[in-house]
C-alpha cells in the first residue's frame, strides 16, 4: 500500500511575489526577436483598427460636404486596405505568436523531464499521480500561455495605445494629452483592480485544476478497486469536491475582474466625451476642420481596444507564475524565483551531487530506523546491517508502513527517528538511483520497447546484456515469442503484458542496476511458482555479485533468500 501527501499551497505572497519573465523566457528558449515580431504583427492588426477609425471618421465628414467623388476615392481604398489589413495581420501575430509558444512549451517540457530526473526522486514521490500529470501537464502549458496571452498583449496594449495618442495629438495636442490621461488611467485602474485577485486566484485555481486532473485520473484508474471495495460513491464525491474548488477558483477573480471592466469601460467613456468637447471646443474657437475634429472625437473607440486586453494578460501572468512555482517544486528549489534552471549554487550543488561517486561496498546500517508520512503513525523503530552481498527481508501486515520503510531506506523520505547509514553518511537525494536503486510494487513500463523499458535502469544496457538479463529471471522463450524482439514496443504502462511477465520484467531492471544496493517491494506479486524460483535466483545473483538486497513482501515463503527477517508488527 503506496501512501500520499498532498503538498501544502504556497502562500500566494510567498510564491508569487516575484514574476520572473526573463527566467521564464529563458527556460522556454523564446528568441526576443519572435516575440518582438509578433508585438509588431498584433501592433499592426490593431493599429489598422485605429487607422480604419480614423479614415472612416474623417471620410464621414468629409463626405458631409458633398465633394466630388475623386476627393473620397484615395480615402475609400485607405479604409478597405486597413480592414483587409487588420485580418491579414492578425493571422500573421497568431501564426508566429503562437508558433513561438508552442516550440517554447516543448523546451519547457524537456527542461521539466530533465529536471526532475537530476533533482532526485523525492520532489516527486509525495505526489499524487494525477497532481504530476497536471504539473507536466497544463501547468507547463500555462507557463507557454504567458507569451500569447500575456507578454504580447501587454506589448500590443502599449505600442497600440502610443499611436492612438500620436494621430489625436498630431490633429490637436491638448486632446492628445487628455487621451493619453484616460489611457493611463484605464490600464492603471484595472489593472490594480485585478492585481490582488489575480494572485490570489492564480494559486487557488492552479491547485484546484491539478486536484481535479488527480481525482478523476485515480476515479478512472482505481475503477474496479472502488467497485470492490464499495467506495465509488466517494470517489465520486471527491471529484464533485474538486471541481467545486475549481469553480470557487475561477470565482474569486470575477468580481474584481467585472470592477476593472467597469474601470475600462467607464475610462472610455470619459475619453469619448473629453474628446468631443475638446474637439467641439476647438472647431468653434480655433477654426480646427471638421474632417480633424471627427478624427479627434472618434478615434478614443478604437484606441481602447488594446487597452481592454491589460487585466486578462494580468491574470494570465499570474497563472503562468503559479503553474511555473508548481512545476519548480518538483525539479529545483522551492525558494528559489518561479524558473526551471534555478540558481548558480543550486545549480552547483546538484552537479557536485551527481558526480560524488558511489561507494561500491559500504554496508546499509539502519540505527533505530523509523519511517513516516506527515500526520502518519511512525513503524516501528528497525535496527539491522546489510553488508555487502547481505540480505534482509521486511514483514508487516498491509498497511502498517513496509513501502514507506523502504522509501526512507533509499532515501526518497527523511527519517521519522533513527538514520540509515551508507557507510558513514546518512542516505539522502544523492544516492537514490545511484547508490541505492529501488523497484517499487507499481513501478512503471513505459511505452517504449522492451529494450528502452530495460535501459531506465542503466542507459548503456547493450542488447546482450538485455537478453541475459530477462533469461534470468525465464522470460527467454517469451523474448523470442515477441514480432520484433527487444524492439517490440509495450503498451504505455505494461497493458500489453501479463502481471507476471511485468514484474518478471522489472526483476530484470533491478538485475541490470549498476547500484550496490537494491530495494524491490513485493518482488513475488503475480509470479507463480516458477517464477518465484526465478526470483531466487536472481536474488542469489545479485548477492554473487557483492550487491546488497532489502525486500519487502507479505510472501513469507521467499524469506529462504534472505539472510534475516525484520518485522514491523508489534510483538
Amino acid at each position: 500500500m503506496t501512501a500520499h501527501v498532498r503538498l501544502a499551497p504556497v502562500p500566494a505572497d510567498a510564491s508569487l511575489r516575484r514574476l520572473d519573465v526573463r527566467g521564464l523566457l529563458r527556460d522556454a528558449e523564446v528568441r526576443p526577436g519572435r516575440v518582438v515580431l509578433s508585438i509588431a504583427a498584433g501592433t499592426m492588426a490593431l493599429g489598422s483598427a485605429v487607422g480604419l477609425a480614423a479614415v472612416a471618421a474623417w471620410l464621414i465628414a468629409r463626405a458631409a460636404g458633398m465633394p466630388s467623388p475623386a476627393d473620397l476615392a484615395l480615402a475609400a481604398v485607405t479604409v478597405r486596405f486597413f480592414g483587409i489589413a487588420r485580418g491579414l495581420f492578425r493571422y500573421l501575430e497568431r501564426l508566429v505568436s503562437h508558433e513561438t509558444a508552442l516550440s517554447g512549451v516543448v523546451a519547457l517540457r524537456t527542461r521539466t523531464y530533465e529536471g526532475v530526473a537530476s533533482s532526485g526522486a523525492s520532489r516527486v514521490l509525495g505526489l499524487r499521480r494525477g497532481d504530476i500529470v497536471a504539473r507536466m501537464g497544463g501547468d507547463i502549458d500555462a507557463m507557454g500561455d504567458a507569451v500569447v496571452r500575456s507578454l504580447i498583449p501587454l506589448g500590443v496594449a502599449g505600442t497600440v495605445s502610443v499611436i492612438s495618442i500620436a494621430i489625436t495629438a498630431a490633429y490637436l495636442p491638448v486632446a492628445g494629452a487628455a487621451l493619453a490621461a484616460c489611457l493611463v488611467a484605464a490600464a492603471t485602474l484595472s489593472g490594480a483592480m485585478t492585481w490582488r485577485s489575480a494572485r490570489t486566484a492564480a494559486q487557488a485555481g492552479t491547485a484546484a485544476a491539478a486536484r481535479v486532473s488527480t481525482a478523476t485520473l485515480e476515479a478512472i484508474d482505481g475503477a474496479a478497486e472502488h467497485r470492490v471495495w464499495g467506495t465509488t460513491q466517494d470517489a465520486a464525491e471527491e471529484l464533485r469536491a474538486a471541481d467545486r474548488d475549481a469553480q470557487d477558483a475561477a470565482e474569486l477573480a470575477a468580481r474584481p475582474a467585472a470592477w476593472a471592466a467597469a474601470a475600462l469601460q467607464a475610462a472610455q467613456g470619459a475619453a469619448l466625451v473629453l474628446a468631443l468637447w475638446l474637439a467641439v471646443s476647438a472647431a468653434r474657437h480655433a477654426g480646427l476642420p471638421p474632417t480633424d475634429t471627427a478624427v479627434v472625437a472618434l478615434l478614443p473607440l478604437a484606441a481602447f481596444e488594446a487597452v481592454n486586453a491589460v487585466p486578462a494578460a494580468i491574470q494570465q501572468a499570474f497563472r503562468s507564475a503559479a503553474a511555473a512555482r508548481r512545476v519548480q517544486t518538483m525539479v529545483g528549489d522551492g525558494e528559489s524565483t518561479p524558473h526551471l534552471s534555478g540558481d548558480a549554487s543550486n545549480d552547483g550543488a546538484r552537479a557536485a551531487a551527481s558526480t560524488t561517486p558511489a561507494p561500491a561496498s559500504a554496508s546499509l546500517r539502519l540505527e533505530g530506523l523509523s519511517a513516516a508520512w506527515p500526520g502518519m503513525l511512525p513503524t516501528l523503530p528497525v535496527t539491522a546491517t546489510i553488508a555487502p552481498g547481505g540480505a534482509l527481508g521486511i514483514v508487516g501486515r498491509s498497511g502498517i508502513g513496509k513501502t514507506t520503510l523502504l522509501l526512507t531506506i533509499a532515501g526518497a523520505l527523511p527519517p521519522s527517528r533513527g538514520q540509515a547509514l551508507l557507510g558513514d553518511t546518512p542516505v539522502g537525494a544523492h544516492t537514490i538511483g545511484r547508490a541505492i536503486a529501488m523497484t517499487p510494487e507499481d513501478a512503471h513500463l513505459f511505452g517504449t520497447t522492451v529494450l528502452e523499458n530495460l535501459r531506465v535502469a542503466d542507459g548503456t544496457v547493450t542488447r546482450d546484456q538485455a537478453r541475459d538479463a530477462l533469461e534470468a529471471v525465464q522470460l527467454g522463450a517469451w523474448l523470442d515469442s515477441l514480432p520484433d524482439g527487444l524492439d517490440t514496443p509495450l503498451g504505455s504502462g505494461g497493458n500489453t503484458v501479463s502481471g507476471g511477465e511485468r514484474r518478471r520484467l522489472l526483476l530484470a531492471r533491478a538485475l541490470l542496476s549498476p547500484a550496490p544496493i537494491h530495494l524491490i517491494d513485493e518482488p513475488a506479486e503475480h509470479l507463480d511458482a516458477d517464477g518465484v524460483d526465478a526470483l531466487r535466483s536472481l536474488v542469489a545473483a545479485m548477492r554473487a555479485q557483492g550487491r546488497s538486497v532489502v525486500i519487502v513482501t507479505h510472501d513469507l515463503g521467499i524469506l529462504d533468500v534472505v539472510d534475516r527477517v525484520v518485522t514491523l508488527d508489534e510483538h
